[in-house]
């Protein structure tokens, strides 16, 4: 590296740091779960998405410990060259069934998976739809591909009309929309109905991100799609989050889909395995999750309980009903002010600010687990509300 590149990435980062954009990574020396030990201290933790408390479940790492034993460490390349373990066509297998697929194919993470999608189904003479909110891994996907590209705003129906006309009126062969399930930023839910509507009108295929939705939401934790009454075309997901919180990610879809995805999408074919202590942890969760409907009932009742006493204490939190509940803030160096009130006070969180959120949007994103107790959301609401008042965001 030649030292003017490396000045000039000294200044790059001394902007970020001036403008109070700096993400700074916490060091934790425990398990993940509703407490982590941070520094040495114990500290209720409000940032994780581990919305079903699986992250560090027992059942879990003796499934990891047993797919060791019996698979090994890892696979040491990719599938097409050194084979295919069993546990993997299982752990696909199992995916589809659940969300009601003819297919499954695993990722090595969801943003592979979003990654890999686009390129290999949609050429030029083909269009993609895509919402203005969508994850990055989306948008990074739909570059990838040489498909024509429009954008709706957020969850507008009359914008996604729009466009969709409009792909048709520039002669696309074949479209697809591509949406999130739950926009992670905000919570909020995509209007899958209506999109599933539209674009049948326009002969057009959907596709759905439920990453923040899959184990937990809808009949089963089926997800968004369940959740709405619709069938999608498309959806990708993770094992990062409600499913043990690991690494992992997938596609769902037709044979067809899968069988080109196998074939052609990069990430899969350049990429190792998902190591076998992942597959078999991911199997002993979605053992769990399908007869989990106590613990979805913790967690919604969890979220309405913290969204309650939020909301109650004056804080600006954005609606809706998922365990993603958003605490407004506005300025990004108040927002990281308040997030170190309260780890001072035992409360891990974290503030979001651009470029992950627009320029003065910045917020504590707090997201809920159906682990937390009573006396935890009572303990960390006191954190709130003198952290509120110490740095200003309460009056």
């Amino acid at each position: 590296m030649t030292d003017s590149f490396d000045t000039h990435l000294r200044e790059v980062l001394r902007g970020i740091e001036a403008e109070g954009l700096m993400k700074r990574e916490r060091q934790i020396t425990s398990a993940q779960g509703v407490y982590v030990t941070v520094g040495g201290r114990r500290m209720v933790n409000l940032c994780a998405n581990n919305y079903l408390g699986l992250a560090a479940d027992p059942r879990l790492v003796a499934a990891a410990e047993g797919a060791m034993r019996d698979h090994g460490f890892g696979v040491a390349s990719v599938r097409f060259i050194c084979g295919t373990q069993d546990i993997h066509g299982a752990l696909e297998a199992r995916l589809a069934t659940f969300l009601g697929m003819e297919a499954a194919i695993l990722f090595g993470s969801c943003f592979d998976a979003n990654g890999g999608l686009f390129e290999p189904l949609l050429g030029p003479e083909d269009a993609v739809i895509s919402d203005s909110l969508n994850h990055a891994s989306i948008i990074d996907g739909i570059r990838l591909c040489k498909a024509r590209r429009y954008r709706y705003a957020n969850s507008d129906m009359v914008d996604l009309e729009a466009q969709l006309r409009q792909a048709r009126a520039d002669g696309a062969r074949f479209i697809l929309v591509a949406t999130d399930g739950v926009f992670s930023m905000d919570g909020y839910l995509a209007p899958l109905g209506q999109i599933r509507a539209l674009a049948d009108q326009f002969g057009a295929w959907v596709m759905v991100d439920d990453c923040h939705a899959t184990g937990f939401m809808g009949p089963q934790g089926r997800g968004t799609p369940d959740l709405a009454g619709i069938k999608v075309d498309i959806l990708t997901g993770t094992l990062g989050k409600a499913l043990g919180g690991a690494l992992g990610g997938y596609v769902a879809a037709s044979g067809p889909v899968v069988d080109l995805l196998r074939q052609r999408a990069r990430p899969y074919l350049f990429s190792n395995a998902l190591p076998p202590a992942v597959v078999g942890a991911a199997l002993a969760a979605m053992d769990i999750v399908e007869a989990a409907e106590d613990l979805r009932a913790q967690l919604f009742e969890n979220t309405m309980v913290w969204r309650t006493g939020l909301e109650s204490a004056g804080f600006r939190v954005l609606a809706g009903s998922h365990p993603i509940i958003p605490v407004m803030i506005g300025q990004a160096q108040l927002a990281q002010d308040f997030a170190r009130a309260l780890d001072a006070r035992g409360v891990m969180v974290s503030a979001f600010f651009f470029p992950v959120v627009p320029r003065g949007a910045a917020r504590i994103r707090t997201q809920m687990n159906a682990a937390l107790t009573r006396a935890d959301l009572e303990f960390a609401l006191g954190a709130f509300v003198a952290a509120g008042h110490e740095t200003g965001v309460l009056a």
